[in-house]
C-alpha cells in the first residue's frame, strides 16, 4: 500500500474521532472563526519572490527534519524575512504537526496561513477556519472531482483561499474549476519520492491563467525558482530547505535577499 493511501486511511479514523470530541457548533464559536482572512493568492500575484515557507518537523520521506524549532519563532522569523505566506503541517502521525501549531502561528504573525493537511472531510475545513487558517490545501490524488468541487466551494463560502495540488496531467484535468485560487504542482513522485522540476514545467502550459501557479517540493535553490518563473509560476513552497537549519527565519531572509 503506498504512503498516501496509508495516510488517508489513518486520517479517516482520526477525523471521525475528532468529530465525536468537538462538534462543528463548538468550532464555529472560536474567536478566529469570524476573523477576516488574508488572501495568499493576492499576495503571490503581487510579489516577485513568491515564497511560501513551511513549518515541518518531519516527513515520511525524510524522517526528522527539525524537532527543536518552535512555531512561534519560525512564524515570526518568516514574517520578518518577507515571505508571502506560511504553510503549517497539522498532521501528527506522519509529520509531527498539530492544529495547535496553526493556532500558535496565527498568534505570532499576520501572514496568510495555509493549513497543510490531508483533507477528506468538510469538518477539517471548518477546523482550519476555527484555528486561524486563511488557505486550505486540497490534494487531487486523494479526492474525486466531485469532492474537489464540494470542498473548494465550501472553503470559498468561508472566505478561505484554495490551493489545489496535482502531481500529473490526469489530476490536473479533473481539477480545473472556478472555485480554486491556486494550482500547485508537486514535483515529488509520491510512489518513488523522487523529485523533478520537469513536472512543473510540463504541466505549466495546461494551467489556465486565471489560477495562480505554485510549484511545490524540491525547490531548494535560487536557480530552481529562476528556472520556473518564465513558466508562469508565482508561488514556491519551500519547507525542508529552511527547516533543516538552526534558524528558519534567517535562512528564509537570506534566500529572499539572494533571490531579489
Amino acid at each position: 500500500m503506498d504512503i498516501l493511501t496509508k495516510i488517508v486511511n489513518d486520517k479517516r479514523i482520526e477525523v471521525n474521532l475528532r468529530k465525536q470530541l468537538i462538534p462543528v457548533a463548538q468550532l464555529e464559536q472560536s474567536i478566529l472563526f469570524n476573523k477576516e482572512t488574508i488572501s495568499l493568492a493576492n499576495k503571490l500575484k503581487n510579489s516577485n519572490t513568491g515564497i511560501i515557507a513551511e513549518h515541518k518537523r518531519r516527513s515520511p520521506s525524510k524522517q526528522v527534519i527539525n524537532n527543536t524549532l518552535n512555531v512561534f519563532d519560525v512564524a515570526k522569523g518568516y514574517e520578518n524575512a518577507g515571505v508571502c505566506g506560511m504553510s503549517v503541517l497539522t498532521d501528527g502521525k506522519y509529520f509531527g504537526g498539530s492544529l495547535d501549531d496553526l493556532l500558535t502561528a496565527r498568534a505570532s504573525c499576520n501572514l496568510p496561513l495555509l493549513r497543510k493537511e490531508f483533507i477528506i472531510d468538510e469538518y477539517q475545513i471548518i477546523e482550519a477556519k476555527a484555528y486561524g487558517a486563511d488557505v486550505i490545501l486540497l490534494i487531487a490524488a486523494i479526492l474525486t472531482k466531485a469532492e474537489i468541487k464540494q470542498y473548494s466551494e465550501f472553503a470559498k463560502s468561508l472566505n478561505l483561499d484554495v490551493l489545489l495540488e496535482v502531481h500529473n496531467e490526469a489530476e490536473l484535468q479533473k481539477s480545473i474549476m472556478p472555485s480554486l485560487d491556486m494550482l500547485g504542482v508537486n514535483n515529488r513522485n509520491l510512489k518513488t519520492f523522487e523529485v523533478s522540476l520537469e513536472t512543473s514545467k510540463l504541466l505549466s502550459e495546461q494551467i489556465p491563467d486565471d489560477f495562480v501557479k505554485v510549484s511545490e517540493s524540491g525547490i531548494s535553490s535560487i536557480e530552481a525558482i529562476k528556472t520556473l518563473q518564465p513558466f508562469g509560476y508565482k508561488g514556491f513552497l519551500i519547507g525542508e530547505n529552511f527547516m533543516k537549519t538552526d534558524n528558519a527565519g534567517n535562512s528564509a531572509q537570506k534566500f529572499i535577499n539572494d533571490l531579489k
